[in-house]
């Protein structure tokens, strides 16, 4: 065996076929994330008959004294089942590494471990994922544990919406409060559009605080991906809002002046008792209705073009539609802008016979409340199912200034 290195044509060419394929493992990635302070490598594991059994891009940077770390983005294109070719790729790459000033590599294999509902419950599992997690250990690979929130570089649960039904009977899975969300954004004027890359510069200030990435790290990925980004906004309508706001509250001027009505007329103590909360309940919602049609109103005069209020950035690989980032203005959080892309994201990517959607992160805790409940409450809304992965791996190859390195984190944070 021999570790090599790959120019971009021969690593794409073998990374679009393997097993474990995904976006990160691509060149026109490595070129992206080339600019962001990471150097890159592409290397190929061949055999004595030189036949390529692997690859992986690595992203690598100095961190102290020339000492340097690297990551194989969602890990090595190799088959983690066999445990002696692990260990000795193993081996042959800590030596090469450790001659070039290395002293940690991370991973985190794109290898499913299961498949849950929405509710977590395991639906299909995955029995590779026991043996590449064992043969992982026994090479030398510290397991960073089976993390259920974000402390991992990627997510290790992912929700994902299959396109395989019928567009009625998708729409008809999802939780009632999602198809509310969705009427209600469409109600208020909600219209959504794909942009183009002249939008990205609108994109990147609704997105700009959710990451510490530049825009430039997406007009990079818009560059390196072509024809695989597609840019999505969510524009109100100001004038349907005006519209809408004002129908919702002469609807409740109409139902409270009933409701007063009735209750002169009443002589039932128990009625009349019933029918003044229900007077109050109303009192609140007309205060709160004019004053959304008030900011309706307001909205329409500084912005009669309309007004964009939500955006999401997705990409195209392997017949899948992976949702890299979503971000919407918080002032219209209840006009529900996020709902309603996703909708569309589904219908055109049903048009394209698109496998799935991949919806990105969610935690993996789905009974206890906390504080990332609200972001599995969405995304898992639309019925989607859940992809459990192995999760993070680290080989250190250098223990003294690893070590070290970790000692010097650990003070800094401090």
């Amino acid at each position: 065996m021999k570790i090599i290195t790959l120019d971009e044509i021969s690593f794409d060419k073998f990374a679009n076929t393997h097993k474990y394929r995904n976006y990160y493992q691509t060149s026109a990635y490595g070129k992206t994330i080339k600019n962001t302070g990471y150097d890159i490598h592409y290397i190929g594991i061949i055999d004595d008959l030189g036949n390529l059994l692997g690859a992986s891009l690595l992203l690598y940077k100095e961190v102290f004294m020339n000492y340097k770390i690297a990551y194989a983005p969602r890990g090595f294109l190799f088959d983690y089942t066999n445990i002696n070719n692990l260990k000795e790729f193993t081996t042959r790459l800590k030596k090469l590494l450790s001659k070039q000033g290395f002293i940690s590599i991370t991973i985190d294999p794109y290898l499913p471990v299961n498949i849950r509902n929405k509710d977590g419950k395991i639906m299909n599992i995955n029995n590779e994922a026991n043996f590449a997690l064992e043969n992982l250990k026994a090479s030398g690979y510290n397991y960073l544990g089976p993390n259920l929130f974000f402390e991992s570089k990627k997510p290790r649960f992912e929700a994902i919406i299959t396109l395989d039904n019928d567009i009625k009977d998708i729409y008809q899975s999802f939780e009632k409060r999602v198809r509310h969300k969705i009427k209600k954004a469409i109600r208020s004027g909600i219209e959504i559009y794909k942009g183009s890359k002249e939008e990205l510069n609108i994109f990147y200030e609704l997105i700009k605080k959710k990451y510490d990435k530049p825009l430039n790290y997406y007009i990079d990925l818009y560059n390196n991906f072509e024809n695989n980004i597609d840019l999505y906004f969510a524009k109100l309508n100001t004038e349907t809002f005006v519209i809408t706001s004002r129908l919702q509250y002469e609807k409740e001027i109409e139902e409270n002046n009933e409701l007063a009505n009735k209750i002169q007329v009443t002589n039932n103590v128990n009625a009349k008792r019933k029918l003044i909360n229900e007077k109050m309940e109303s009192d609140k919602l007309v205060n709160t209705y004019k004053k959304n049609l008030v900011w309706a109103t307001k909205l329409l005069k500084d912005n009669p073009d309309g007004l964009i209020v939500g955006t999401a950035l997705n990409l195209s690989y392997d017949n899948v539609c992976y949702l890299v980032i979503e971000g919407f203005n918080q002032s219209f959080k209840t006009l529900n802008p996020n709902y309603l892309i996703k909708w569309k994201m589904i219908n055109d990517y049903k048009n394209k016979n698109f496998k799935y959607i991949n919806l990105n992160a969610v935690s993996g805790e789905f009974t206890k409340i906390n504080k990332y409940s609200g972001l599995n409450e969405m995304k898992l809304g639309f019925n989607s199912l859940v992809t459990e992965y192995i999760g993070e791996f680290e080989l250190i190859i250098s223990p003294l200034p690893y070590n070290l390195y970790k000692n010097l984190n650990k003070q800094k944070k401090k």
